[in-house]
Protein backbone atom coordinates (compact mmCIF):
# COMPACT_ATOMS: atom_id res chain seq x y z
CA UNK A 1 0.00 0.00 0.00
CA UNK A 2 1.20 3.68 -1.06
CA UNK A 3 0.09 6.43 0.92
CA UNK A 4 0.87 9.62 0.00
CA UNK A 5 0.04 12.51 2.69
CA UNK A 6 -1.61 16.06 1.12
CA UNK A 7 0.57 19.24 1.36
CA UNK A 8 -0.68 22.24 -0.05
CA UNK A 9 -0.02 22.56 -4.02
CA UNK A 10 2.18 25.77 -4.73
CA UNK A 11 1.29 25.71 -8.41
CA UNK A 12 -2.12 25.42 -10.26
CA UNK A 13 -2.19 21.88 -12.42
CA UNK A 14 -2.40 22.55 -15.93
CA UNK A 15 -6.16 22.04 -17.27
CA UNK A 16 -7.32 18.22 -17.92
CA UNK A 17 -3.36 16.86 -16.61
CA UNK A 18 -4.93 14.50 -13.52
CA UNK A 19 -4.19 15.61 -10.35
CA UNK A 20 -1.50 13.79 -8.33
CA UNK A 21 -3.67 10.97 -5.79
CA UNK A 22 -3.19 11.59 -2.10
CA UNK A 23 -3.54 7.78 -1.80
CA UNK A 24 -3.44 4.35 -4.00
CA UNK A 25 -3.60 1.31 -2.63
CA UNK A 26 -5.88 -1.73 -1.49
CA UNK A 27 -9.10 -1.07 0.41
CA UNK A 28 -7.86 -3.55 3.98
CA UNK A 29 -10.41 -5.59 5.66
CA UNK A 30 -9.28 -6.39 9.15
CA UNK A 31 -12.35 -8.60 10.19
CA UNK A 32 -11.61 -12.36 11.82
CA UNK A 33 -13.51 -15.17 11.80
CA UNK A 34 -13.83 -15.68 15.47
CA UNK A 35 -14.98 -12.22 16.08
CA UNK A 36 -17.34 -12.35 14.09
CA UNK A 37 -18.43 -15.39 15.18
CA UNK A 38 -19.07 -14.19 18.50
CA UNK A 39 -21.53 -10.99 17.46
CA UNK A 40 -23.39 -13.58 14.94
CA UNK A 41 -24.27 -16.75 17.47
CA UNK A 42 -25.38 -14.07 20.21
CA UNK A 43 -27.43 -12.13 17.31
CA UNK A 44 -29.23 -15.53 16.90
CA UNK A 45 -30.10 -16.01 20.43
CA UNK A 46 -31.07 -12.97 21.09
CA UNK A 47 -33.24 -12.60 18.08
CA UNK A 48 -34.61 -16.09 19.31
CA UNK A 49 -35.24 -15.26 22.67
CA UNK A 50 -36.74 -12.15 21.50
CA UNK A 51 -39.06 -13.59 18.89
CA UNK A 52 -37.06 -11.53 16.09
CA UNK A 53 -37.35 -8.18 17.99
CA UNK A 54 -33.63 -8.16 18.18
CA UNK A 55 -32.94 -8.90 15.06
CA UNK A 56 -32.94 -5.41 14.15
CA UNK A 57 -30.15 -4.81 16.63
CA UNK A 58 -28.33 -7.96 14.98
CA UNK A 59 -28.61 -6.43 11.78
CA UNK A 60 -26.92 -2.58 12.71
CA UNK A 61 -24.31 -4.94 14.88
CA UNK A 62 -23.09 -6.91 11.95
CA UNK A 63 -23.11 -3.74 9.66
CA UNK A 64 -21.21 -1.94 12.30
CA UNK A 65 -18.88 -4.71 12.43
CA UNK A 66 -17.66 -5.31 8.54
CA UNK A 67 -18.02 -1.62 7.87
CA UNK A 68 -15.52 -0.84 10.90
CA UNK A 69 -12.79 -2.93 9.73
CA UNK A 70 -13.32 -2.03 5.78
CA UNK A 71 -10.66 0.81 5.45
CA UNK A 72 -9.23 2.65 3.02
CA UNK A 73 -6.65 5.13 3.33
CA UNK A 74 -6.46 4.10 7.30
CA UNK A 75 -10.52 5.38 7.16
CA UNK A 76 -12.85 3.10 8.02
CA UNK A 77 -16.29 3.08 6.80
CA UNK A 78 -19.84 3.97 9.10
CA UNK A 79 -22.90 2.52 9.18
CA UNK A 80 -25.22 5.49 10.52
CA UNK A 81 -28.62 3.74 10.80
CA UNK A 82 -30.32 2.48 14.29
CA UNK A 83 -32.12 -0.16 15.58
CA UNK A 84 -34.86 1.76 16.17
CA UNK A 85 -35.22 2.91 12.28
CA UNK A 86 -34.86 -0.69 11.45
CA UNK A 87 -37.47 -2.24 13.94
CA UNK A 88 -40.43 0.95 12.92
CA UNK A 89 -39.04 -0.38 8.90
CA UNK A 90 -39.07 -3.58 9.68
CA UNK A 91 -42.53 -3.91 11.88
CA UNK A 92 -44.36 -2.03 8.93
CA UNK A 93 -43.13 -4.39 6.52
CA UNK A 94 -44.11 -6.92 8.26
CA UNK A 95 -47.92 -5.85 8.68
CA UNK A 96 -48.00 -5.17 5.05
CA UNK A 97 -47.07 -8.61 4.82
CA UNK A 98 -49.42 -10.27 6.95
CA UNK A 99 -51.97 -8.00 5.03
CA UNK A 100 -50.83 -10.01 2.19
CA UNK A 101 -50.85 -13.10 3.18
CA UNK A 102 -54.57 -12.64 4.95
CA UNK A 103 -55.87 -10.83 1.60
CA UNK A 104 -54.26 -14.56 -0.91
CA UNK A 105 -55.97 -16.91 1.90
CA UNK A 106 -59.83 -15.03 2.50
CA UNK A 107 -59.97 -13.07 -0.26
CA UNK A 108 -58.24 -14.02 -3.55
CA UNK A 109 -59.82 -11.43 -5.27
CA UNK A 110 -58.46 -8.31 -3.64
CA UNK A 111 -55.30 -10.67 -2.89
CA UNK A 112 -55.06 -10.51 -6.46
CA UNK A 113 -55.41 -6.84 -6.69
CA UNK A 114 -53.16 -6.40 -4.02
CA UNK A 115 -50.33 -8.55 -6.16
CA UNK A 116 -50.59 -6.35 -9.01
CA UNK A 117 -50.45 -3.07 -6.79
CA UNK A 118 -47.20 -4.61 -5.71
CA UNK A 119 -45.89 -4.63 -8.78
CA UNK A 120 -46.50 -1.43 -9.49
CA UNK A 121 -45.13 -0.12 -5.67
CA UNK A 122 -41.76 -2.52 -6.80
CA UNK A 123 -39.68 0.17 -8.04
CA UNK A 124 -40.53 2.52 -5.37
CA UNK A 125 -39.03 -0.12 -2.55
CA UNK A 126 -35.94 -0.77 -4.55
CA UNK A 127 -35.14 2.96 -4.99
CA UNK A 128 -35.93 3.91 -1.25
CA UNK A 129 -33.48 0.86 -0.25
CA UNK A 130 -31.07 1.85 -2.13
CA UNK A 131 -31.33 5.37 -1.26
CA UNK A 132 -31.92 4.58 2.86
CA UNK A 133 -28.49 2.13 2.77
CA UNK A 134 -26.62 4.55 0.87
CA UNK A 135 -27.36 7.33 2.90
CA UNK A 136 -26.59 5.39 6.03
CA UNK A 137 -23.03 5.00 4.55
CA UNK A 138 -20.04 7.00 5.06
CA UNK A 139 -16.36 7.39 4.87
CA UNK A 140 -14.39 10.08 5.54
CA UNK A 141 -17.39 11.94 7.55
CA UNK A 142 -19.04 12.36 3.59
CA UNK A 143 -22.14 9.84 3.50
CA UNK A 144 -23.47 8.42 -0.09
CA UNK A 145 -26.89 9.24 -1.35
CA UNK A 146 -28.86 7.59 -4.65
CA UNK A 147 -30.77 9.58 -6.41
CA UNK A 148 -32.55 6.74 -8.71
CA UNK A 149 -36.45 8.20 -10.43
CA UNK A 150 -39.43 5.81 -9.80
CA UNK A 151 -39.93 5.99 -14.18
CA UNK A 152 -36.46 4.44 -14.51
CA UNK A 153 -36.66 1.96 -11.96
CA UNK A 154 -39.74 0.81 -13.66
CA UNK A 155 -38.57 0.21 -17.10
CA UNK A 156 -35.41 -1.42 -15.74
CA UNK A 157 -36.73 -3.62 -12.98
CA UNK A 158 -39.76 -4.89 -14.19
CA UNK A 159 -40.73 -3.54 -17.92
CA UNK A 160 -37.56 -4.95 -19.59
CA UNK A 161 -36.89 -8.42 -17.73
CA UNK A 162 -40.22 -8.98 -18.74
CA UNK A 163 -39.70 -7.83 -22.35
CA UNK A 164 -36.61 -10.36 -21.83
CA UNK A 165 -38.82 -13.61 -21.79
CA UNK A 166 -40.23 -12.95 -25.21
CA UNK A 167 -36.58 -13.06 -26.25
CA UNK A 168 -36.30 -16.52 -24.50
CA UNK A 169 -33.94 -14.71 -22.02
CA UNK A 170 -31.68 -13.19 -25.06
CA UNK A 171 -32.28 -9.68 -23.96
CA UNK A 172 -31.30 -10.57 -20.58
CA UNK A 173 -27.82 -9.65 -20.54
CA UNK A 174 -28.44 -6.14 -21.52
CA UNK A 175 -31.00 -6.38 -19.15
CA UNK A 176 -28.62 -6.84 -16.25
CA UNK A 177 -26.05 -4.01 -17.58
CA UNK A 178 -29.55 -2.16 -17.51
CA UNK A 179 -29.56 -2.78 -14.50
CA UNK A 180 -26.42 -2.35 -13.10
CA UNK A 181 -25.93 1.09 -14.90
CA UNK A 182 -29.20 2.30 -13.45
CA UNK A 183 -27.82 1.57 -10.17
CA UNK A 184 -24.37 2.76 -9.90
CA UNK A 185 -24.70 5.63 -12.45
CA UNK A 186 -27.43 7.41 -9.69
CA UNK A 187 -25.24 6.53 -6.73
CA UNK A 188 -23.01 10.25 -5.45
CA UNK A 189 -20.50 10.84 -2.71
CA UNK A 190 -21.10 14.12 -0.72
CA UNK A 191 -22.26 16.26 -4.05
CA UNK A 192 -19.78 14.22 -6.37
CA UNK A 193 -21.95 11.98 -9.02
CA UNK A 194 -20.90 8.70 -9.77
CA UNK A 195 -19.54 8.10 -13.92
CA UNK A 196 -20.04 5.01 -14.98
CA UNK A 197 -19.73 3.66 -18.53
CA UNK A 198 -20.89 -0.08 -19.10
CA UNK A 199 -20.73 -1.89 -22.07
CA UNK A 200 -23.60 -4.48 -23.11
CA UNK A 201 -21.06 -6.76 -25.26
CA UNK A 202 -18.79 -7.29 -21.62
CA UNK A 203 -22.27 -8.67 -20.40
CA UNK A 204 -22.90 -10.73 -23.73
CA UNK A 205 -19.61 -12.20 -23.65
CA UNK A 206 -19.41 -13.37 -20.20
CA UNK A 207 -23.10 -14.84 -20.46
CA UNK A 208 -21.45 -16.81 -23.52
CA UNK A 209 -18.28 -17.55 -21.56
CA UNK A 210 -20.84 -18.89 -18.47
CA UNK A 211 -22.61 -20.88 -21.13
CA UNK A 212 -19.19 -22.57 -22.30
CA UNK A 213 -18.04 -23.05 -18.92
CA UNK A 214 -21.26 -24.86 -17.75
CA UNK A 215 -21.51 -27.20 -20.71
CA UNK A 216 -18.16 -28.32 -20.19
CA UNK A 217 -18.68 -28.80 -16.67
CA UNK A 218 -21.52 -31.36 -17.60
CA UNK A 219 -19.77 -33.10 -20.44
CA UNK A 220 -16.88 -33.62 -17.98
CA UNK A 221 -19.56 -35.04 -15.33
CA UNK A 222 -21.36 -37.55 -18.04
CA UNK A 223 -17.58 -38.38 -18.90
CA UNK A 224 -16.74 -39.36 -15.30
CA UNK A 225 -19.97 -40.95 -14.70
CA UNK A 226 -19.39 -43.18 -18.37
CA UNK A 227 -15.90 -44.28 -16.34
CA UNK A 228 -18.45 -46.12 -14.23
CA UNK A 229 -20.63 -47.45 -16.68
CA UNK A 230 -23.50 -44.75 -16.05
CA UNK A 231 -24.87 -43.56 -19.36
CA UNK A 232 -28.05 -41.89 -18.77
CA UNK A 233 -28.21 -40.74 -22.76
CA UNK A 234 -28.57 -44.90 -23.56
CA UNK A 235 -32.48 -45.50 -22.38
CA UNK A 236 -31.15 -49.42 -22.21
CA UNK A 237 -28.43 -48.88 -19.88
CA UNK A 238 -30.29 -46.92 -17.28
CA UNK A 239 -33.32 -49.01 -17.23
CA UNK A 240 -30.72 -52.11 -16.51
CA UNK A 241 -28.82 -50.53 -13.59
CA UNK A 242 -31.89 -49.15 -12.35
CA UNK A 243 -31.46 -51.23 -8.78
CA UNK A 244 -27.91 -50.99 -8.87
CA UNK A 245 -25.72 -49.43 -6.35
CA UNK A 246 -24.12 -46.83 -8.93
CA UNK A 247 -28.28 -45.43 -9.68
CA UNK A 248 -28.65 -45.01 -5.27
CA UNK A 249 -25.37 -43.01 -5.87
CA UNK A 250 -26.37 -40.99 -8.71
CA UNK A 251 -28.34 -38.40 -7.25
CA UNK A 252 -25.51 -37.57 -5.07
CA UNK A 253 -23.34 -37.57 -8.04
CA UNK A 254 -25.70 -34.95 -9.76
CA UNK A 255 -25.44 -32.99 -6.63
CA UNK A 256 -22.40 -32.44 -6.34
CA UNK A 257 -22.03 -31.88 -10.32
CA UNK A 258 -24.69 -29.30 -9.91
CA UNK A 259 -23.00 -27.32 -6.93
CA UNK A 260 -19.52 -27.53 -8.22
CA UNK A 261 -21.33 -25.97 -11.99
CA UNK A 262 -22.56 -23.26 -9.74
CA UNK A 263 -20.06 -22.40 -7.96
CA UNK A 264 -17.92 -22.13 -11.11
CA UNK A 265 -20.37 -20.21 -13.11
CA UNK A 266 -20.95 -17.58 -10.16
CA UNK A 267 -17.10 -17.10 -10.03
CA UNK A 268 -17.10 -16.34 -13.46
CA UNK A 269 -19.76 -13.67 -13.86
CA UNK A 270 -18.97 -12.53 -10.46
CA UNK A 271 -15.33 -11.62 -11.49
CA UNK A 272 -16.06 -10.75 -14.99
CA UNK A 273 -18.69 -8.06 -14.11
CA UNK A 274 -17.07 -7.01 -10.89
CA UNK A 275 -14.25 -6.30 -12.92
CA UNK A 276 -15.60 -4.46 -15.60
CA UNK A 277 -17.87 -2.19 -13.07
CA UNK A 278 -15.12 -1.10 -10.96
CA UNK A 279 -12.47 -0.61 -13.77
CA UNK A 280 -15.17 1.96 -15.36
CA UNK A 281 -16.76 3.76 -13.08
CA UNK A 282 -14.99 7.03 -11.11
CA UNK A 283 -15.95 10.21 -9.41
CA UNK A 284 -14.49 12.90 -11.36
CA UNK A 285 -11.55 14.39 -9.44
CA UNK A 286 -12.15 12.44 -6.23
CA UNK A 287 -11.55 8.74 -6.43
CA UNK A 288 -11.22 5.57 -9.22
CA UNK A 289 -11.58 2.17 -8.93
CA UNK A 290 -9.39 -1.58 -9.75
CA UNK A 291 -11.20 -4.76 -9.21
CA UNK A 292 -8.52 -8.23 -10.27
CA UNK A 293 -10.94 -10.65 -9.26
CA UNK A 294 -9.89 -13.99 -10.41
CA UNK A 295 -12.29 -16.44 -11.50
CA UNK A 296 -10.71 -19.52 -10.43
CA UNK A 297 -9.69 -18.53 -6.52
CA UNK A 298 -13.19 -17.54 -6.08
CA UNK A 299 -14.42 -20.60 -7.22
CA UNK A 300 -12.77 -22.39 -5.53
CA UNK A 301 -13.60 -19.75 -2.16
CA UNK A 302 -17.06 -20.56 -2.98
CA UNK A 303 -17.38 -24.05 -3.32
CA UNK A 304 -14.96 -23.98 0.16
CA UNK A 305 -17.53 -21.82 1.90
CA UNK A 306 -20.50 -23.88 0.79
CA UNK A 307 -18.96 -27.00 1.90
CA UNK A 308 -17.81 -25.50 5.02
CA UNK A 309 -21.22 -24.35 5.84
CA UNK A 310 -22.95 -27.84 4.81
CA UNK A 311 -20.73 -29.66 7.03
CA UNK A 312 -20.79 -27.37 9.83
CA UNK A 313 -24.43 -27.03 9.61
CA UNK A 314 -23.91 -23.66 9.19
CA UNK A 315 -21.66 -23.05 12.08
CA UNK A 316 -19.13 -21.85 9.85
CA UNK A 317 -21.42 -19.28 8.20
CA UNK A 318 -19.16 -16.50 10.11
CA UNK A 319 -15.81 -17.66 7.99
CA UNK A 320 -16.69 -17.62 5.15
CA UNK A 321 -18.15 -14.19 5.36
CA UNK A 322 -15.42 -12.78 6.57
CA UNK A 323 -12.81 -14.81 4.35
CA UNK A 324 -14.71 -13.43 1.32
CA UNK A 325 -15.18 -9.84 2.22
CA UNK A 326 -11.00 -10.15 3.00
CA UNK A 327 -10.84 -11.73 -0.37
CA UNK A 328 -13.22 -9.10 -2.20
CA UNK A 329 -10.77 -6.36 -0.12
CA UNK A 330 -7.79 -7.53 -1.11
CA UNK A 331 -8.73 -7.31 -5.11
CA UNK A 332 -9.43 -4.52 -5.01
CA UNK A 333 -7.79 -1.11 -5.44
CA UNK A 334 -8.67 2.57 -5.11
CA UNK A 335 -7.16 5.54 -6.24
CA UNK A 336 -7.73 9.09 -4.18
CA UNK A 337 -7.68 12.75 -5.48
CA UNK A 338 -7.27 16.11 -3.97
CA UNK A 339 -10.91 16.82 -4.64
CA UNK A 340 -11.95 14.21 -1.66
CA UNK A 341 -10.85 16.81 0.62
CA UNK A 342 -13.60 19.20 -0.72
CA UNK A 343 -16.67 17.23 -0.57
CA UNK A 344 -19.44 18.26 0.91
CA UNK A 345 -21.90 15.95 2.56
CA UNK A 346 -25.16 16.84 1.20
CA UNK A 347 -26.83 14.19 2.46
CA UNK A 348 -30.68 14.81 3.94
CA UNK A 349 -31.58 14.15 7.20
CA UNK A 350 -32.42 10.62 8.38
CA UNK A 351 -35.36 8.69 6.35
CA UNK A 352 -37.92 5.82 7.56
CA UNK A 353 -35.97 2.23 6.59
CA UNK A 354 -39.43 0.89 5.92
CA UNK A 355 -38.71 0.35 2.32
CA UNK A 356 -35.95 -1.57 2.45
CA UNK A 357 -37.45 -3.64 5.03
CA UNK A 358 -40.54 -4.62 2.99
CA UNK A 359 -38.09 -5.34 0.19
CA UNK A 360 -36.45 -8.12 3.01
CA UNK A 361 -39.95 -9.21 3.68
CA UNK A 362 -40.84 -10.49 0.33
CA UNK A 363 -37.08 -11.51 0.07
CA UNK A 364 -35.78 -9.12 -2.53
CA UNK A 365 -31.88 -8.97 -2.71
CA UNK A 366 -30.66 -5.16 -3.23
CA UNK A 367 -27.05 -5.71 -3.41
CA UNK A 368 -24.66 -3.32 -5.29
CA UNK A 369 -21.81 -5.87 -6.39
Amino acid sequence: MESIHPTPSETTPPINEPAEPIFSGKVQFSGKGGEFFGIWIVNILLSVITLGIYSAWAKVRTHRYFYGHTRIDGHSFDYLATPIQILKGRILAVIVFFIYTFSISFMPILGLFIALGFIFLMPWIINQGLRFNLRMTRHRNVRFAFKGSYGEAFVNFILLPIASIFTLYLLMPYVIKRIDSYIHSNISYGDKPLTVNLKGETYYLTALICFVVSSITMVVFMGILGLFGLNLLDVENAQNLENSPAMVMLPIFMMIAYVLMIAIVSAVWHAAIRNHIFDNSYFEGVATFKSELKPIPFAVLLLTNMLAIVFSLGLAYPWTKVRTSKMLADVTNVTIYPGALNLIDTAQEQQSSFAEEAANVFDIDLSLT
